[in-house]
């Protein structure tokens, strides 16, 4: 479920989570979980110095580490008074992403992760993206602030300011 808001301020805010339904079988909840990973490892490097195309070869790590790939043809974004706007964070390996994280920046992180082929194929629709093979994607996605030490989640859960694996949020 991707979901964006808009304040009354100006400012954007973009945040998305997979939810498992029934029963989901392992190669489901794997794919699920290491998006999660994905995810929580970029965001631990986030802070000021990081160049923004380093982020995708930790997130590759992951997701090949759990036999998944990452999707190349969406990315990360800055947001703020504008929804998409620079810098965009590519999540994949050998990117060619520019720029250096500063405090005060405000990003999405949100990699796509798949369990077969990185590829994927828009519909007819213009807008529905899925996966070349067919195969399940599972995402995750925080809107951040970096800070002169790290990170604030702005899109973080009440009473969650970093990222926890819990099964039981996600399992509907």
């Amino acid at each position: 479920i991707d979901v964006t808001t808009y304040s009354r301020g100006g400012y954007h805010g973009d945040l998305n989570e997979t939810f498992m339904v029934g029963n989901v079988d392992a190669d489901g909840r794997r794919v699920v979980k290491t998006a999660f990973e994905c995810l929580q490892t970029a965001l631990a490097m986030v802070k000021p110095g990081t160049l923004y195309r380093d982020l995708g070869s930790k997130i590759h790590k992951v997701a090949a580490a759990n036999k998944c790939s990452v999707v190349r043809t969406y990315c990360g974004h800055g947001i703020g008074s504008l929804f998409h706007t620079a810098p965009n964070i590519p999540h994949y390996v050998k990117n060619k992403a520019k720029g250096v994280m500063k405090e005060g920046h405000v990003f999405t992180v949100e990699p796509m992760i798949n369990l077969g082929a990185y590829s994927d194929i828009t519909w007819g629709d213009n807008w529905t993206a899925v996966t070349s093979d067919g195969k399940r994607s599972a995402q995750f996605e925080h809107t951040v602030l970096v800070t002169k030490d790290g990170c604030e989640i702005l899109t973080a859960r009440e009473n969650e300011p970093v990222m926890t694996w819990d099964p039981a949020l996600l399992q509907r």
